[in-house]
C-alpha cells in the first residue's frame, strides 16, 4: 500500500498551494498564451489527479467522507474553476456574473428540472397532452390551479413548460414568466438575438473556453481506455495506484452485490451496504484502492462470484488519474450547466458548441459522441450530461430544431443501443424524446423532414424477429433474454405515442404523403399481429402446457392507444382517409387471401331464402382473437359515415370491391370463439383462452377489439340482405340445421350434442343480433355525439349499483390523453353522496335516466347483466311500477348503416323467433331457456320501437317501408306449421310458468295495438296521429292500476284480521295464567328498582361522596359474570374461583410533554415518581371479554403448542408474539398480552365510628412510619438504635395479615403485576423486583389519566359516557392496584409507602427525595392511597380509618398540587381584572402566593390581580381533580353524582363535593394553616424548587395541554414539495426515495433503504422502526408521502397500512397517487386517526388488519 501513502501526501501540500495560487493570474497568463488549449490541458494534468485522488476511506465515518468531500469541492472551486471564470468573464467571477444577470433577458420558458419525487401539475382542460406540465410555483401563479387538474411526482428529469405556448390551448404563461408587452411583439423576438446582448469579446472567449472544457468532458466520458488519458492530461509523474471500479447493472441483488463485495475486499457489512448503496445510486463506485495487482485480485473474486447465474457484475481496474479526470469532468459539465444559468447568449454559444461538426473529416458533434455512447456510461455521468442538455439545447428553441433532428437521425441507433442496455429508461438518453416529440411543431417537421413516424415502426418491427411461416409475430418460444428485450421495446410505442398524441389541423401535402407512408408501415406491423396466437379447440384430453398469450396482448394494450390515433388523425382530413381506407383495405385482402381456399361451398336456404357460403367450423378450425387490420377498417369504415364522406365521395371509394360476406367472416368466428367458449365447449383449453375472452372483452382493449369486431359485422350487415347475413350467423354458430328443420322440436331431441350448451349458444347466438341491431352509440353507426355514448356507459354502470368515482373511471375507456370523459356528463346523469368518516362518497343514478337502461348492454358480463337486472326489477318493484324491462328507444341510424333496421323484419328472424316461442308454448323437453325466450321479447320490442319511431316521424305522404307488425300477423311460412307470431305471444301472456315474462308480454301487446291505432289513423288523416295511441295505451294503464290497487286493498284487510286473531289469543293466554305473570312482573320491578336506587334511599345527589368517612360503597351489588369460553355462570367473590378479563399492556408516550428525555436503562430506572412530564407511562386497554383463570390458562396452553407446531411447519410471523406472552381474545380477536382479576365491589364504612381530623392522622402516621422504619432496620442490622418509637395503639409491626384473596386469585395477580412489569420496563419477569407493584399503580394512574384527557377534549361527561369495556378495565384495574400490594412482600410496599409520604410530609431520613415540581401529583395520589392499604392492614385497633386515610391523603396532595400550580403559572398575559371586590377565593389565592414568594426570596414575579390567580389555579387543578373522582369512583364503587352524568360547564361544586373537598379548595389551607404553613415552606424549601425556577430544565406548566397529531397542511402538493426537497441525511444530499412523515413529532424520515438503518438491540432496522423508539416508545404513526399512505407500526414485526387522512374532490383516497386528482385534507378523517392514537389503539388496529390480511403479516416491518 506505499503508493497509497506517497498519493496522499500531496493533499497536505495543496493546502500550501491554496494560500499561493491565485486564480486572476492564472487567467490572465493563460489568455495571454497562443495554445489557450494546451495551457488549460497542463494546467488540469498538474492539479486534478493531485486534487481528486485520494483512495476511498473505507471504514472511515461518514463524517470523513463528508468532510474530505467538502475540501475536494473547495479545492476544485479555488483551484480548477475560478481561473475559468476570471478568463472568462474578465474581472471578479462574481461581480461579473451579477452583470450577465441584470443584462439578460431571460427566456419566457421555465425550464425548472424535477427532482424525484416533485409535484408536477397537469390542467385536464388546457394542456395539449399529459406530458405536459408545471412545477409547483408556475402552477400556483397560473389559471389553472382554478380549473381541473392532475397532480403527480415526477420520476426526476423533465422539466416545467411554463412559457411554451404549444404546450397549453390558453393560459400558457403563469404570472412570474409572463413576457412583457415589448418582447411580445413576434418580429422584435425573431430579430433579438441573445448574442447581441454580450461584449464581443466576452463573445469570443467564451466560445474557446466551451469548446475546450466540453471537448475535454467527452474525451474523458468516452474514453475507453482504462489507463490512459488524451494527450495532453497525462501527469507529471505516474504512480502505480489504481482503484478497482464497480458498477451497477439491473440484473444483480442488493443482497447479492453486498455479498459479493464482502468476500471480494473483506469489508463489514455495513461498508458492504454502504458501496452498494453508492453504486445503486451513482452507477460506480472504487471498492478498493492500491496497486494493480491488490485492485485486480478483487476483481477476479467479483467477476467469480457473480457469473454463476447471469452475466458478472462490471468492474474495472482504472488508473487513478483516469479517475480523477472523470470526476472532474461531471465537476466541469456541473459548472457548465450552472454559468449558463446567468446568461441566455452562453446558453446559445454551448449549443453550437456542442452541435458543430469537429472537422471536415468527422461528421459527428461533441453531444453526437456524448449520444453514441450514452449505454457505455455510468449512472451519474448520463444524468450530470442529460442534465446540462436539457439545460442548453433544450431551452434555446433555435437549437431545440438542431438537435432534435440529430436525435431522429440517429434514433434507429440509440434505441438499438438502449434495448441492448439493462439500465432503466430514465437514465438512457432516449428518454430525451419526450421532450421532443411532444412538441406539436417539432414533431410534424420530424414527421416529414425526417420521416419520423416511419424510422419508429421500422425500428419497433425490426426488433421483434420471432415469427411464424405466415410472418406473423410468434412470442410462445420467447427465452428470458427475448422476453426482456420485448419489454424494453416497448418504449418506442411510446414515442409514437408522443408524435401522435395532437392531431394535425392542417396538412400540407408533404405531411399526407410522410403519414401515409408511416400508416402503411403501421399497416405491416398490424399484419404481422393479424391472426396470432391462433387456437384450435382441445377435444379428448387438457392442453398438456398453457400456450403464452400475455404477449400479444400486451402488444395489443399498447398499441390501442396509437390505432385511436391513427383514426382521429385520418378523420380530420378527407384524401387522408379516402387513402388509409385504400390502404387498409388492400393489407386486409391481402391477409385474407386464402381465406375461403381449400373450403367446400355450401348453399343454405331457410324461410324461403337461399345463401351460397363455404363450411368453417370454429370448433374445430384455427381462430385466432388478434385481428388488427379487420378492425382498423371497421374504424375507417365508420369514419367515412362520420364525416359523410362516403355519401360525398362514393366514386372516390372502393366500396364496390368489399365481399360483405368476407369483411365479416373473421369478426364472427372471433365473437362465436367467445360464444362456444361461454357455453363450455373449450373447457380442455386451459385458462390462457379464457384470460383472452377475458381481456377481449376488458375496457382496456375492448375499443379496439370487440367494439370493432360488432362495428365491422353492422357494416357487413348494412351491404348484405338481411336474411343472407343471418343465415350465415346461424351456420358460423353451428346451429342452422335446428332452425332449417321441417318439424323443429322432433330434430332437436334427436341432436347428439350437449343440450345445454346448445341453449346457451342459441342465446348468445340472439345476444349478438340483438347487439348487431340495438347498438348504435358509435358516433357514425348512430346519429350520436362521443358525450351520449359516455353517458350512456355512465347509466349501466350505476344502473348495477351506486358506484365511486374511481370505479366509473376504471369501467370507461380512456383516450390517449388518459380522459374518459366522465366529467363532462357524470352531473347530468347522477347525483353525489358524499362519504362519511369512513367509506367513500358515491355516485346514484337519478331517476329519470331508468328509462334508458337497456337488458343487453353490449359492456355487460354476465354477472353484471344479473346484477342490474335485479337491481332495476327491485327499483321497480319499490315504485309500483310493472318490471318489465323493454329496450330503450334507440337513436336514428347514419345513411351508411339504415338498412340495418330490416334485419329485424325480415323472414330469417321471424322464423327463430317464432320456433323459440313455439318451444316455449309447448314446454315439453329441455330444448329451450328462459333466457332465450327474454331475447326474443326484447327484439320483438326493439322492432315495435322502430316502426312507432317511423310512424311518428313519417310526414303524411311517404309510405312506411317498416311493417313488422303486418309481418307478425301473418302466420309462419309454408314450413313452419305454427302460428303468428302476435298468435304465440296472446297464448303466452297467461301461461302459468312465464308469470316472470308476464309484464314484458303486455307491454309488447299494447305496443302491436297503439301502432296499429297509429296506423289506422295515418291511413284515415294524419293529424291525430299519436294522441289516440297514447289514450289506448293509458285506458289500459289505468285498468292495470285499479286491478293493482284491488289486490293490495284485499292483502291489507287480510292481515289485519290475522293480526287481531293473534292479539286475542295472548290475551286469552295471559288471563289463564294470570299468576305466573303477576309474579314475575313484580320481581322485574325489584330487581330494577335495587339496580337503581343506592340502599339509603335518605341519600339524595348533593351528598354522594366517593372518598372519605361518609363515602357510599358498592358492596351491596352482586357482580355475576358469565365465563366467555365455557358459558358458566359466577359471582365475583374473593374467595372464589378467579374470573379474569383479556387485556393490553402497551408503553405509551400519548401524554408525554418532553420526548427528548433520555430515561436510565431499565435496571436502574426508579418509577416510584412519575415525573410531571409523563414522558412515559403504561397503558392498559381490555376488549371487556371475561374467562375464568383456569379457562383462560387452558386457552393460552392450547395457543403456545400451536405455535411450536407452526414454527416446525413453516417460518412466517403471526399477527401476535406468543414468546411476550401476547394472544387473540377468544370471542373479539382482540390483541391482548395479559388478564386482570375481578374483584369485588369495597365495603360500605362504618359510620358509628368517629374518624380522627387531618393532625392527629398525620401524627399516628408518622408514628406509624417511625415503628415501620425502626422494624426495618432491627430487619437488616439486627439492633435497634436508640429508644424505640412511640407506637400507636393497635398498630402492630409483626403482625401479617390475613390475605382476603383465593391462591387462584393471588396468582392472577402476579399475572398481571408482573406482565406490566415486563412491558413497563422492557425486562425479563422477576417476582423478587420491589418495583413490580409500582408498575401496577403506575398502569392504573396512566390509564385513568389518559382516559379523563379524552373525555376532557371531546366534551364528554366525566360519567357514564365511557364505554362498558373501558368502564370494566378500569373498576377491575383500580381494585386490582389497591389488592396488588396483598401479593408482594409487606416491607416492600411498606418502603414504598414510606418515601412517597416523605414527598407530602417532608422527612429528614428519607433521602433522594423529588422536590415538589418533579413529581406528577396524580400519580402520587394514587401511588399513596394504593399503598395505604398495606400500613393500615397492621392496625388491629378495631378502628377502620382506612377511608379518612384516604381523605386526608387527597386532602394533602391536593394542597401540594396547588402550590405546583401556583409556582409554574406563567403570567406574561395580564387580564383585566373582573371586579374590584375580589371573592374569598381570590383573597385566600392571593395570601397563599405571597407566602410562596416570602419562601423563596421572590423568585416568583409579582401578580396584581387575585382573580387572574384564581382562574389559571381553578383551570391548572381541574385535570387532577377530575382524574382523582374517577379514580375514587373505581376505588370505591361510589355511584357519580347526576351533575357529573351529563356535559356541559359548571361542574367545579358537584367535583369537589363528590370528592369531599369544600368548593373553595383554599379553605384547605386556611382552615388547617398551622398545620400546612411548615410544610409549604419545606416544599419551598427544597434546592430544586429554586433550581427549576430559575431556569434548570424544563417547567411543565398546569393545565397541560393535551398532545396532538402534528398539524398537516390541507393542500397535499405541499407535502409533497416539502418530500422531494427532503434529502437522505446520510447519504450526501442524495433524494430520499421514500419519505416518510413522523405524525406524532413532525420529523420527516428516509424509509425504506439500506442508508438509513441503524442498529437496535442487535438488529438492523428501518429509519421509521428506530424512530418509534425514541418517539412512540415503539409505535408509530407515519404518513408515507408519495404513496399517500399512513403506516402504522408497532415494535419490530408488526405494522399495517392504514387510509389516509386526505381525499380528492370525490371522496376517495388516492393510496398510490395513482389516479393524481387533486387531495385536500378530511379534517374528521385525521381526527378519527388521532382517536386512535389517543386511545391506544394502534396496536389493536395493526392486529385486526394482520388478522384479516395475511400477507401483511410477511412484510419485513422492522426495514421500513
Amino acid at each position: 500500500m506505499a503508493a497509497a501513502e506517497s498519493d496522499i501526501d500531496p493533499s497536505s501540500s495543496i493546502c500550501s498551494e491554496f494560500l499561493h495560487f491565485d486564480a486572476k493570474d492564472t487567467a490572465s497568463r493563460w489568455l495571454a498564451a497562443a495554445d489557450l488549449q494546451q495551457e488549460v490541458y497542463s494546467h488540469l494534468a498538474s492539479y486534478v489527479p493531485r486534487i481528486l485522488c485520494v483512495g476511498p476511506i473505507g471504514g472511515g465515518s461518514s463524517r470523513e467522507e463528508q468532510r474530505e468531500e467538502q475540501r475536494e469541492e473547495l479545492a476544485c472551486q479555488l483551484l480548477l474553476l475560478a481561473p475559468l471564470e476570471w478568463l472568462l468573464l474578465g474581472e471578479e467571477p462574481a461581480a461579473g456574473l451579477a452583470l450577465l444577470q441584470e443584462n439578460n433577458q431571460p427566456s419566457p420558458l421555465c425550464g425548472h428540472v424535477f427532482k424525484v419525487g416533485e409535484p408536477t401539475y397537469s390542467c385536464r382542460e388546457c394542456a395539449a397532452d399529459p406530458t405536459c406540465v408545471l412545477c409547483m410555483q408556475c402552477f400556483l401563479g397560473s389559471v389553472h390551479k382554478e380549473h381541473r387538474y392532475r397532480m403527480t411526482t415526477s420520476l426526476g428529469g423533465g422539466f416545467c413548460d411554463c412559457g411554451d405556448a404549444e404546450a397549453w390551448k390558453k393560459g400558457p404563461y403563469c404570472q412570474k414568466h409572463t413576457p412583457s408587452d415589448s418582447s411580445r411583439d413576434t418580429e422584435e423576438v425573431c430579430v433579438c438575438d441573445p448574442l447581441a446582448q454580450l461584449p464581443p469579446d466576452l463573445v469570443a472567449r467564451a466560445y474557446s473556453i466551451f469548446s475546450i472544457i466540453l471537448r475535454y468532458a467527452v474525451d474523458m466520458l468516452t474514453c475507453e481506455q482504462e489507463d490512459q488519458l488524451p494527450a495532453g492530461l497525462e501527469p507529471p509523474e505516474r504512480g502505480d495506484s489504481y482503484y478497482c471500479m464497480l458498477f451497477n447493472d439491473e440484473v444483480h441483488t442488493y443482497e447479492q452485490v453486498i455479498y459479493t463485495l464482502q468476500k471480494a475486499v473483506n469489508c463489514s457489512q455495513k461498508e458492504a451496504v454502504s458501496f452498494a448503496t453508492t453504486v445503486d445510486r451513482d452507477g460506480r463506485k472504487s471498492v478498493r484502492f492500491g496497486d494493480f495487482q491488490f485492485c485486480e485480485q478483487a476483481k477476479s473474486v467479483i467477476v467469480r462470484n457473480t457469473s454463476r447465474q447471469s452475466k458478472p457484475l462490471r468492474v474495472q481496474v482504472m488508473h487513478s488519474s483516469v479517475v480523477a479526470h472523470q470526476c472532474f469532468a461531471l465537476k466541469a459539465l456541473s459548472w457548465l450547466g450552472q454559468i449558463l444559468q446567468y446568461s441566455d447568449g452562453l446558453r446559445r454559444i454551448l449549443c453550437q458548441v456542442g452541435l458543430q461538426k469537429q472537422s471536415e473529416e468527422e461528421s459527428s458533434s461533441l453531444v453526437d459522441r456524448l449520444m453514441l455512447n450514452d449505454s457505455k456510461m455510468w449512472k451519474g455521468a448520463r444524468n450530470v450530461y442529460h442534465q446540462l442538455l436539457m439545460n442548453s439545447l433544450l431551452m434555446d428553441f433555435k437549437y431545440k430544431k438542431v438537435f432534435a433532428i440529430q436525435f431522429a437521425k440517429m434514433y434507429q441507433r440509440l434505441q438499438s443501443d438502449y434495448v441492448k442496455d439493462d439500465h432503466d429508461r430514465e437514465f438512457s438518453i432516449t428518454d430525451l424524446s419526450v421532450q421532443m416529440f411532444t412538441v406539436p411543431s417539432l414533431a410534424r417537421m420530424l414527421m416529414v423532414e425526417e420521416n419520423l413516424m416511419t424510422t419508429i415502426i421500422r425500428t419497433f418491427v425490426d426488433h421483434l424477429r420471432h415469427r411464424d411461416l405466415q410472418g406473423r409475430f410468434q412470442f410462445d418460444r420467447y427465452t428470458a433474454q427475448q422476453a426482456f428485450k420485448f419489454g424494453r421495446v416497448q418504449s418506442l410505442i411510446g414515442d409514437l405515442k408522443y408524435i401522435l398524441i395532437s392531431p394535425p389541423s392542417q396538412w400540407s401535402d408533404q405531411l399526407r404523403l410522410k403519414f401515409l407512408e408511416g400508416l402503411e408501415a403501421f399497416l405491416k406491423l398490424l399484419k404481422c399481429m393479424q391472426g396470432m396466437d391462433p387456437v384450435v379447440r382441445q377435444v379428448g384430453q387438457h392442453i398438456e402446457m398453457e400456450p403464452e398469450w400475455e404477449a400479444a396482448f400486451t402488444l395489443q394494450m399498447k398499441l390501442t392507444h396509437i390505432i385511436s390515433m391513427i383514426q382521429e388523425w385520418c378523420s380530420t382530413d378527407e384524401r387522408v382517409l379516402i387513402e388509409a381506407y385504400k390502404k387498409c383495405l388492400s393489407a386486409l385482402t391481402e391477409c385474407q387471401g386464402g381465406l375461403a381456399d381449400g373450403e367446400q361451398p355450401i348453399s343454405l336456404s331457410l324461410a324461403g331464402h337461399c345463401v351460397e357460403t363455404f363450411r368453417c367450423q370454429v370448433s374445430q378450425d384455427k381462430v385466432s382473437i388478434h385481428l388488427p387490420v379487420c378492425r382498423l377498417l371497421a374504424g375507417l369504415h365508420v369514419l367515412l359515415s362520420r364525416t359523410e364522406v362516403a355519401s360525398r365521395y362514393p366514386e372516390q371509394l372502393p366500396l364496390g370491391e368489399l365481399s360483405p360476406p368476407l369483411l365479416i367472416e373473421l369478426p364472427l368466428r372471433c365473437l362465436v370463439l367467445c360464444a362456444q367458449v361461454h357455453a363450455g365447449m373449450w373447457r380442455r383449453n386451459g385458462f390462457s383462452l379464457i384470460n383472452q375472452i377475458y381481456y377481449y372483452h376488458n375496457v382496456k382493449c375492448r375499443v379496439e377489439m370487440f367494439d370493432k369486431d360488432i362495428t365491422m359485422l353492422q357494416a357487413g350487415a348494412s351491404m348484405m340482405d338481411p336474411n343472407h347475413f343471418l343465415m350465415i350467423v346461424l351456420s358460423r354458430f353451428e346451429l342452422f340445421y335446428i332452425f332449417s328443420s321441417a318439424d323443429i322440436r322432433k330434430r332437436y331431441r334427436e341432436a347428439n350434442k350437449d343440450l345445454v350448451q346448445q341453449n346457451t349458444l342459441i342465446e348468445e347466438m340472439l345476444h349478438l343480433i340483438i347487439m348487431v341491431i340495438g347498438e348504435r352509440y358509435v358516433s357514425g353507426v348512430g346519429q350520436v355525439e362521443s358525450s351520449e355514448d359516455v353517458r350512456r356507459e355512465i347509466i349501466h354502470q350505476l344502473s348495477i349499483r351506486p358506484m365511486s368515482h374511481s370505479e366509473l373511471v376504471k369501467a370507461l375507456p380512456e383516450n390517449g390523453n388518459k380522459e374518459t370523459g366522465v366529467e363532462r356528463v357524470i352531473d347530468t346523469v347522477a347525483s353525489f353522496k358524499k362519504p362519511g368518516v369512513t367509506g367513500r362518497g358515491l355516485y346514484e343514478l337519478r331517476p329519470e335516466w331508468n328509462k334508458h337502461f337497456n337488458l343487453y348492454f353490449h359492456h355487460y358480463s354476465r354477472a353484471d347483466q344479473s346484477k342490474a337486472e335485479e337491481a332495476q326489477r327491485k327499483l321497480r318493484r319499490q315504485n309500483g311500477e310493472d318490471t318489465a324491462l323493454p329496450p330503450p328507444l334507440p337513436p336514428p341510424l347514419c345513411p351508411l348503416f339504415g338498412s340495418l333496421v330490416n334485419l329485424l323484419q325480415c323472414d330469417v328472424l321471424l322464423a327463430i323467433e317464432g320456433a323459440v316461442l313455439q318451444w316455449a308454448v309447448e314446454p315439453s323437453g329441455g330444448g329451450w331457456t328462459e333466457s332465450m325466450l327474454q331475447r326474443v321479447l326484447h327484439l320483438v320490442g326493439l322492432a315495435l320501437l322502430e316502426e312507432q319511431q317511423q310512424l311518428e316521424n313519417c310526414s303524411g305522404d311517404e309510405d312506411v317501408t317498416f311493417k313488422y307488425t303486418c309481418k307478425i300477423t301473418r302466420p309462419g311460412e309454408a314450413p313452419s306449421t305454427s302460428g303468428s307470431v302476435l298468435a304465440l305471444l296472446e297464448s303466452l301472456q297467461n301461461a302459468p310458468h312465464l308469470e316472470v315474462h308476464k309484464n314484458m308480454i303486455t307491454w309488447i301487446l299494447k305496443m302491436v295495438s297503439s301502432i296499429k291505432t297509429m296506423r289506422e289513423r295515418t291511413s284515415s288523416s294524419s293529424s291525430v296521429t299519436i294522441s289516440q295511441g297514447g289514450g289506448l295505451e293509458e285506458t289500459l294503464r289505468d285498468k292495470d292500476k285499479a286491478e293493482r290497487k284491488r289486490k293490495a286493498e284485499m292483502a291489507r284487510l287480510r292481515r289485519e284480521k290475522i293480526l287481531a286473531q293473534m292479539s286475542e289469543m295472548q290475551k286469552h293466554f295471559i288471563n289463564e295464567n294470570k299468576e305466573l305473570f303477576q309474579q314475575s312482573l313484580e320481581e322485574l320491578e325489584a330487581s330494577t328498582s335495587t339496580e337503581l336506587s343506592p340502599p339509603s334511599s335518605a341519600l339524595t345527589c348533593a351528598s354522594q361522596v366517593c372518598v372519605g368517612p361518609r363515602r357510599v360503597g358498592g358492596a351491596e351489588r352482586r357482580q355475576l359474570v358469565t365465563c366467555i369460553l365455557c358459558q358458566e355462570e359466577q359471582e365475583v367473590r374473593g374467595h372464589g374461583r378467579a374470573m379474569v378479563l383479556a387485556a393490553f399492556v402497551q408503553r405509551s408516550t400519548v401524554l408525554s410533554k418532553n420526548r427528548q428525555r433520555s430515561l436510565p436503562s431499565s435496571e436502574h430506572l426508579d418509577p416510584v415518581f412519575m415525573p410531571p412530564d409523563l414522558c412515559l407511562g403504561t397503558h392498559t386497554a381490555s376488549c371487556g371479554h371475561i374467562m375464568h383463570a383456569t379457562c383462560w390458562q387452558r386457552y393460552f396452553e392450547a395457543v403456545q403448542l400451536k405455535e411450536q407446531r407452526r414454527q416446525q411447519r413453516l417460518r412466517g410471523h403471526t399477527s401476535y408474539d406468543v414468546e411476550n406472552g401476547e394472544f387473540l381474545c377468544p370471542l373479539c380477536e382482540c390483541l391482548s398480552n395479559t388478564v386482570i382479576p375481578l374483584l369485588p365491589h369495597t365495603h360500605t364504612p362504618d359510620h358509628s365510628v368517629d374518624h380522627p381530623s387531618l393532625e392527629a392522622w398525620l401524627v399516628t402516621t408518622n408514628q406509624q412510619i417511625e415503628a415501620l422504619k425502626s422494624a426495618h432496620r432491627r430487619q437488616s442490622d439486627g439492633v435497634s438504635e436508640g429508644a424505640e418509637p412511640a407506637v400507636p395503639k393497635g398498630f402492630r409491626v409483626d403482625f401479617t395479615p390475613q390475605n382476603p384473596f383465593s391462591s387462584s386469585i393471588s396468582e392472577m395477580i402476579t399475572t398481571f403485576s408482573l406482565s406490566t412489569y415486563k412491558v413497563g420496563l422492557k425486562v425479563n419477569p422477576n417476582e423478587q423486583d420491589a418495583r413490580v407493584p409500582v408498575l401496577t399503580w403506575a398502569t392504573c394512574a396512566y390509564t385513568i389519566q389518559s382516559i379523563e384527557r379524552l373525555l376532557m377534549d371531546e366534551e364528554k361527561p366525566l360519567f357514564g359516557s365511557l364505554p362498558c369495556r373501558q368502564d370494566d378495565c378500569l373498576s377491575s384495574l383500580t381494585r386490582l392496584g389497591s389488592a396488588c400490594w396483598t401479593s408482594a412482600p409487606l416491607k416492600t410496599v411498606h418502603t414504598h409507602f414510606i418515601r412517597l409520604f416523605s414527598a407530602l410530609v417532608p422527612d429528614c431520613q428519607v433521602e433522594n427525595s423529588p422536590c415538589l415540581l418533579d413529581i406528577d401529583m396524580f400519580h402520587l395520589l394514587v401511588y399513596c392511597v394504593l399503598s395505604y392499604s398495606s400500613v393500615h392492614a397492621l392496625d388491629q385497633s378495631g378502628r377502620s380509618v382506612m377511608d379518612s386515610g384516604h381523605l386526608h391523603l387527597l386532602q394533602l396532595v391536593t394542597v401540594a398540587h396547588l402550590v405546583q400550580v401556583l409556582l409554574t403559572s406563567t403570567t406574561e398575559e395580564v387580564f383585566m381584572d373582573q371586579d374590584s371586590g375580589g371573592s374569598e377565593e381570590e383573597e385566600l389565592t392571593w395570601q397563599l402566593y405571597c407566602s410562596l414568594r416570602k419562601h423563596l426570596n421572590s423568585v416568583l414575579p409579582e401578580v396584581s390581580s387575585g382573580w387572574q390567580l384564581w382562574s389559571r389555579l381553578k383551570a391548572g387543578v381541574l385535570p387532577f381533580l377530575r382524574a382523582a373522582a374517577l379514580f375514587f369512583h373505581y376505588l370505591n364503587s361510589a355511584a357519580p353524582p347526576t351533575d357529573l352524568l351529563v356535559a356541559g360547564p359548571g361542574h367545579w361544586e358537584a367535583l369537589c363535593s363528590y370528592l369531599s373537598l369544600p368548593s373553595n379548595l383554599l379553605l384547605l389551607y386556611r382552615n388547617q394553616n398551622t398545620l400546612l404553613e411548615p410544610l409549604i415552606q419545606r416544599w419551598c424549601c427544597h434546592p430544586g424548587v429554586r433550581q427549576s425556577l430559575q431556569g434548570g430544565g424544563v417547567i411543565v406548566r398546569f393545565p397541560r395541554e393535551s398532545n396532538r397529531l402534528i398539524n398537516l397542511p390541507e393542500d397535499y402538493s405541499i407535502l409533497i414539495n416539502q418530500a422531494s426537497s427532503f434529502t437522505c441525511p446520510r447519504s450526501g444530499g442524495d433524494k430520499s426515495r421514500a419519505p416518510t412523515l413522523c405524525l406524532v413529532c413532525g420529523s420527516m424520515l428516509c424509509s425504506q433503504s439500506y442508508c438509513c438503518q441503524t442498529e437496535v438491540d442487535g438488529e438492523d432496522v428501518g429509519a421509521c422502526t428506530a424512530h418509534t423508539f425514541t418517539c412512540g416508545a415503539g409505535l408509530g404513526l407515519f404518513l408515507r408521502v408519495r404513496e399517500s399512505q399512513v403506516l402504522f407500526v408497532a415494535g419490530k414485526t408488526k405494522g399495517c397500512f392504514y387510509p389516509p387522512p386526505y381525499l380528492d374532490d370525490y371522496g376517495e383516497t388516492d393510496q398510490g397517487l395513482k389516479r393524481g386528482n387533486p387531495l385536500h385534507l378530511c379534517a374528521e378523517r385525521y381526527r378519527k386517526i388521532e382517536r386512535l392514537w389517543r386511545q391506544h389503539g394502534i396496536a389493536e388496529v395493526i392486529g385486526h388488519a394482520q388478522e384479516a390480511n395475511q400477507t401483511l403479516v410477511a412484510i419485513d416491518w422492522q426495514h421500513l
